[in-house]
């Protein structure tokens, strides 16, 4: 917007890097939601909730070099706060508030706050929502691991994914393990990671450049990490790992690489050992991280056009679109940026520090996984645009709208539409009617139309007088036999109505299994071939 010339009036917008969710977009948004609250709770999660703003002190010094990027508020009352980057460092604060609770599966879906570039269209936002499942507690190693990464195929198969995503893994310990033998100095271990972490967005170049031009690292140390940070793989690699002298005498990677070891037999159990990939440019620039970690990604993770991957292989900073701002700083939004991509879509890892570096009385061991809802829905909307066999998106839920008509001196019926309505209601079924007085039946039947309303309860003078009514099922073929609805008894409305959705929702569900039976039938292929 221009600037306003009256200082009085207030310029309506949202701030940069958010935005307001309505009508077909919520829908999505809300059946992301309950396709991931389902799984969290079929796995035995718990929920909690955290105050959107933490002490910054809480904050300060968990999250490396991205700690640049957190919202610190002004002085209200003598306590010095923060927004809340995530929910990981809440939760472990939590923990260490309630020593009583050793163990929980805990899942906590709420919004976090970040001053980054933002790329809206993208999901790349200042305020988004985060769904976090997290398994605290002492227990054999990596079966909670195993568990988490469970979830996540399942998570993204629910919601239709069908295969199309990849999950990166990595271990911190291989990574620490790595850069020891190709002599990295201890105090440049995690900034050298942070480094390392940039190379899913810049080309090794502009990261070896980094990691001796701006953190001092000597260039034959940067060039041994190099040879390393390409592989990525399976099993093969694992072997290839095990199988290096150098690398399996040091402990620290000895160590993750007997983790992963373990972690692929078990999760080849569970099915999803196909879906990961062993990828040891994974670093995780956050500093809570000691163990295994990992971040979903997929076609939409990088940019989706030839200019934008020939930009990041070119390492540029700026990026020339043909549409939108030209000049590019932390506040503009990047969307026809052809360099930036979605990112991750989610992603996680074991953090056992962190809860002791709150409470020194206690170390609670963690693993979790946090799931970018925005971006998760930046590639659904996208991938349901391009698919034409996909259902409307409905905005509302009502399973029948009442109408009425009638010839000359048609009065609207609107008492018997709202006893009818009031019927359906009683009865917990959704309805709707209009609120005209006397409607005109072709705007009834657009009303019901635009939201995909499945069925119609047609209410005639006639039928009345007979004490019937007409079910009609909307969108039949017009060769189908109840094409124009089928006359019931007024006393069995209810039932009836009850039957036909639950007949509805029976096909759709067949349906649904057949669509997805490729799917399953590819994981227990998956699980003969291991």
């Amino acid at each position: 917007m221009g600037k306003d010339k009256d200082k009085n009036s207030v310029v309506l917008k949202v701030p940069k890097g958010t935005k307001d969710w309505d009508g077909k977009d919520m829908v999505i948004r809300d059946k992301i939601f309950s396709t991931i609250t389902q799984v969290f709770k079929r796995h035995g999660a718990v929920t909690i909730d955290t105050p959107v703003f933490e002490l910054k002190d809480v904050l300060t010094g968990k999250y490396g070099e991205d700690s640049k990027l957190i919202y610190d508020l002004k002085d209200q009352g003598g306590e010095i706060c923060s927004l809340r980057y995530d929910l990981t460092v809440p939760f472990a604060r939590w923990l260490a508030m309630n020593s009583s609770i050793q163990n929980i599966k805990r899942y906590h879906i709420a919004k976090v706050y970040r001053r980054d570039q933002p790329a809206m269209t993208k999901g790349r936002m200042r305020e988004f929502y985060q769904c976090d499942f997290d398994i605290a507690g002492t227990y054999d190693a990596m079966l909670p691991d195993a568990e988490i990464l469970r979830i996540t195929c399942e998570i993204f198969e629910a919601l239709g994914w069908k295969g199309r995503y990849t999950i990166k893994l990595n271990h911190r310990k291989i990574l620490d393990g790595i850069f020891q033998v190709c002599g990295v100095p201890e105090d440049k271990l995690r900034t050298i990671s942070s480094a390392v972490d940039k190379l899913d967005k810049s080309p090794w170049e502009e990261v070896r450049r980094e990691m001796t031009e701006d953190k001092g690292l000597d260039g034959e140390v940067a060039d041994r990490i190099g040879e390393y940070a390409v592989l990525k793989g399976g099993r093969d690699l694992l072997e290839k790992l095990q199988n290096n002298a150098t690398l399996s005498a040091n402990e620290s990677a000895k160590q993750g690489l007997a983790d992963l070891d373990l972690l692929f037999t078990y999760l080849k159990s569970f099915s999803v050992l196909d879906r990961v990939s062993f990828d040891l440019s994974l670093a995780r620039g956050l500093d809570y991280y000691t163990g295994l970690i990992y971040e979903v990604i997929t076609e939409g993770s990088a940019p989706q056009t030839k200019e934008g991957q020939d930009l990041q292989r070119a390492g540029k900073k700026e990026a020339k679109p043909n549409k939108g701002p030209t000049n590019i700083d932390g506040d503009e939004d990047r969307s026809n940026d052809p360099s930036v991509g979605v990112g991750s879509v989610a992603a996680g890892g074991r953090y056992d520090n962190l809860v002791s570096d709150f409470s020194k009385k206690q170390q609670i061991p963690c693993v979790g996984i946090s799931f970018g809802v925005e971006r998760i829905f930046s590639i659904t909307k996208q991938r349901l645009a391009a698919d034409k066999t996909a259902a409307p998106i409905r905005t509302n839920e009502v399973d029948v709208y009442v109408m009425a008509f009638g010839g000359k001196g048609f009065e609207g019926l609107l008492a018997e539409r709202m006893d009818v309505a009031k019927r359906l209601w009683d009865a917990g079924i959704k309805a709707e009617f209009s609120w005209k007085v006397k409607p005109k039946l072709p705007q009834q039947f657009k009303a019901a139309e635009v939201n995909g309303v499945p069925f119609a309860v047609i209410l005639g003078d006639d039928e009345l007088a007979a004490g019937k009514c007409k079910i009609k099922e909307m969108g039949l073929a017009g060769d189908h036999p109840e094409k124009d609805g089928v006359l019931v008894e007024m006393k069995d409305l209810v039932e009836e109505v009850r039957a036909r959705l639950a007949k509805k929702e029976e096909v759709e569900m067949l349906a649904d299994g057949v669509n997805g039976m490729g799917v399953e039938e590819g994981a227990r292929e998956a699980a003969k071939t291991g």
